[in-house]
């Protein structure tokens, strides 16, 4: 298994890269990586062409995996096929550098679902019903699969959702006291109480 910390968007509604904003743990990024280590998971970043160099500032060249330019999608599944393109073998633990109240708790119990029902191809939190897919283990059986859609022009939706209604889907609701931590922080407003 690999960890991921997708930190590739554009951050055009808080004006600066959210991967590299500061807490009190260091940066956003660093601090999400740290939570996947804390499993015992090998982990790295995923970023995008122009942050490399600004990243590679912070973390080793090896901590990056970059997207690649021959998946033509963008957002968080162009980061995923992206790393699933270059690692296809390993199952992905996918998180999001914009999730800073993120806790191992929350980590650990997707990683013990995964590691009770290997039969699944993909392990993601719900709240109200809705997926979370931004925290999710998504397996390398399933990613291939699409994989293959995407290579055969079937992805008519370019969304992390979009890949769950095609993959057999293990789906945990958050319990209520968990909700603060999938706490998506996209705007200068949203950093109020954090």
């Amino acid at each position: 298994m690999l960890g991921i910390v997708l930190c590739g968007g554009t951050s055009s509604r808080m004006g600066r890269d959210k991967g590299l904003l500061l807490s009190t743990n260091g940066t956003w990024a660093k601090k999400m990586l740290n939570n996947l280590r804390e499993l015992g998971i090998t982990s790295a970043l995923s970023v995008n062409s122009n942050q490399f160099e600004q990243y590679a500032t912070e973390f080793t060249k090896t901590e990056l995996i970059v997207d690649s330019d021959l998946i033509l999608l963008k957002g968080p599944l162009a980061a995923v096929l992206s790393v699933h393109a270059k690692y296809p073998l390993e199952d992905l633990f996918v998180t999001a550098c914009d999730m800073p109240l993120m806790d191992t708790i929350v980590l650990k119990e997707l990683f013990n679902n995964y590691l009770k029902d290997s039969g699944k191809a993909c392990f993601v939190f719900t709240n109200e019903g809705e997926p979370e897919p931004l925290c999710g283990i998504y397996s390398a059986k399933g990613l291939a699969k699409i994989k293959t859609m995407y290579d055969g022009g079937q992805l008519v939706r370019h969304s992390m959702k979009f890949i769950l209604d095609h993959l057999v889907t293990s789906l945990i609701p958050i319990p209520e006291n968990w909700k603060i931590y999938f706490k998506n922080v996209n705007a200068h407003a949203d950093l109020n109480g954090l």
